[in-house]
């Protein structure tokens, strides 16, 4: 390969160098000034967004000079924002609802066991049980009386 061969693709880098430079200009110039003015997750995001973005120029210069960069401490520092970027996504997407639910019928069951020989105890565990069981009722029939029919046109 010719050296006269690899010109173009020099003058592309430098150019796209040169674009790189003006478009990190804005934030490397006053980051602070722009960070004061975001939320602090905002904030957060765009420092580590800056961080990962030098570390990952310093780390293609350094595979551009043939540097072995598997055990070099840019690799390290790398990892370390990338993990950054993993609690930062955490902290977005929230945490799935828990979807665990009471077996009141069972629960019922260990009560009843354990209170059957106190009468007055029993009936007012009765008396409870069929409150709950008519506010379920009722709870259900509003639900069923919100719901539009099927065969109803829907406005």
């Amino acid at each position: 390969m010719d050296v006269t061969d690899i010109t173009p693709q020099l003058d592309q880098l430098d150019s796209g160098l040169i674009e790189l430079q003006n478009v990190l200009k804005p934030l490397l110039g006053d980051i602070a000034d722009v960070s004061s003015k975001l939320p602090l997750l905002d904030k957060a995001k765009l420092y580590v967004l800056v961080s990962y973005a030098i570390e990952s120029l310093l780390f293609s210069s350094l595979r551009l000079n043939e540097v072995e960069t598997k055990n070099h401490a840019i690799f390290s520092e790398l990892t370390r924002v990338k993990q950054y970027f993993n609690k930062i996504q955490k902290l977005e997407t929230p945490a799935a609802e828990r979807e665990s639910t009471l077996n009141t019928e069972a629960a019922i069951r260990f009560v009843r066991s354990d209170l059957s020989g106190d009468k007055g105890i029993s009936s007012k565990l009765a008396e409870l049980i069929a409150k709950e069981r008519a506010k379920a009722a009722l709870k259900a029939a509003k639900v069923d009386n919100k719901r539009p029919a099927a065969d109803e046109p829907s406005d």
